[in-house]
């Protein structure tokens, strides 16, 4: 039986990812801010068939992933009553739709302390109990626009640049490690219809984009499940995202001038 650490697991992609890894008998480590949410979850997971988190199969912890001291303490909780973990699913993180000069100073160094230093910090703790594994995997759950930034969204596409960029550093550093080496791979969904962009903060009320085509929750879960099984570095699940990315550092202006035409909404490409 494999066990899975999964944060941000009280909601959207995270509760789905948990649902589904308990689904295909994995033992799930549920991890997010708030104690009622994750208990719901949990619970239902033993309904569906699982064990509770008293019965020793599915677990819950609670951690701020602002502060280095609740990551620690998480760390420390799931070495002594959870054990050896197989996967992590990095997936906790918070949005900000503003443009520059709307920033706030605390919002944005809450966005970069769960989006980057929260995944890097919990790495940091969790090396220890993964060596343990006998072919441990981590996902961190990106954003296509971690390799296309969009405007509107400065602060949060720069944490998801950061973390694949962490992420290919991880993948070489952790490459000797435990038994086997540590599998690190980056997944890069696009919209996700999930409540995301009605809890991120929006001072200047910037329109939302429309989720009429966007993925399900699942259908990002369903990824990370393959990943488990078939770790690859890096994943991307819409190709034009993909390949504006890739044409960004060859041709930006090309790439400038095809994302201003995909958003709409006033956006336009520099004419210099």
């Amino acid at each position: 039986m494999r066990r899975a650490l999964v944060t941000g697991a009280s909601s959207g992609i995270g509760e789905a990812t948990a649902r589904l890894l308990a689904s295909h008998g994995y033992a799930v480590a549920l991890l997010a801010r708030r104690l009622e949410p994750l208990e719901a979850v949990a619970a239902e997971l033993a309904a569906e068939g699982g064990v509770a988190s008293s019965g020793g199969r599915h677990h819950v912890v609670t951690c701020d992933m602002t502060s280095s001291a609740s990551i620690a303490q998480a760390a420390k909780d799931l070495a002594e009553n959870f054990g050896t973990i197989d996967l992590v699913v990095c997936n906790a993180g918070v949005g900000y739709r503003a443009k520059i000069e709307e920033l706030d100073d605390d919002l944005l160094d809450a966005v970069f302390a769960t989006n980057v230093l929260g995944p890097m910090r919990l790495a940091r703790e969790l090396l220890p109990i993964l060596r343990l594994s006998e072919r441990a995997v981590w996902v961190n759950v990106s954003s296509v626009v971690g390799r296309r930034g969009i405007p509107g969204q400065a602060a949060y596409s720069a944490t998801k640049a950061a973390l694949g960029s962490f992420a290919e550093a991880l993948r070489l550093e952790w490459a000797t490690e435990g038994k086997g080496g540590i599998a690190v791979c980056t997944l890069n969904p696009a919209l996700t219809a999930t409540g995301f962009f009605e809890a991120q903060p929006n001072p200047g009320s910037l329109p939302n984009p429309d989720l009429a085509g966007a993925a399900g929750p699942m259908d990002v879960a369903r990824e990370i499940l393959k990943l488990d099984k078939n770790p690859e570095p890096e994943r991307s699940l819409r190709w034009k995202w993909w390949l504006l990315g890739a044409l960004t550092p060859i041709f930006p202006r090309l790439s400038d001038r095809m994302l201003a035409k995909k958003l709409g909404g006033g956006w336009q490409a520099p004419s210099r």
